[in-house]
């Protein structure tokens, strides 16, 4: 194996398991994130000459790798909810506190590809507003109107799993 070949190992062993949930959360099927997986490692190997160092390595890949589990997506129609004329006003929305990481992660693959992907990128991957619409090619508005839609919706989710 050459020094390119064996790089290329330690960088895919390094960040697959981390980018696979990712795209496993985003997708919700096996061989579809498995997919995605690959092709977003081939593209960061393609690019990786064009790396800047403006945020870190595992940043840059993840980015790649959204965009990837986002292009997989497109193959089977994602569709954003439709959104009202106006945002809903802002409101917390209050989590019971027996919750547990199981009861939550089947009602997020419960959520619609628009919906849950705005979730993820948001709550889970931290992203902002901006950088979210920036990903997924959407209004900030839209985010916004997506993850507190996505949030209720959880919320009434989570109620019909927990009782």
């Amino acid at each position: 194996m050459n020094r390119e070949q064996h790089a290329q190992r330690l960088l895919y062993d390094r960040y697959k398991d981390a980018m696979y949930t990712i795209l496993f959360r985003m997708l919700d099927d096996e061989d579809d994130a498995a997919d995605a997986l690959q092709e977003a490692f081939v593209e960061v190997f393609r690019s990786l000459e064009k790396y800047r160092r403006l945020s870190s390595l595992g940043a840059w890949i993840k980015v790649i790798v959204i965009r990837a589990g986002l292009a997989q997506q497109r193959t089977k129609k994602l569709d954003f909810e439709p959104i009202t004329d106006r945002l809903p006003e802002e409101q917390s929305l209050v989590w019971d506190e027996n919750m547990t990481g199981e009861y939550l992660h089947a009602a997020i693959r419960q959520l619609s590809p628009g919906y849950r992907n705005v979730f993820l990128l948001i709550e889970v991957e931290g992203y902002s507003h901006k950088e979210a619409a920036g990903l997924l090619q959407i209004t900030e508005g839209t985010s916004k109107s997506q993850l507190f839609n996505a949030k209720k919706i959880l919320q009434q989710k989570l109620k019909k799993l927990m009782y």
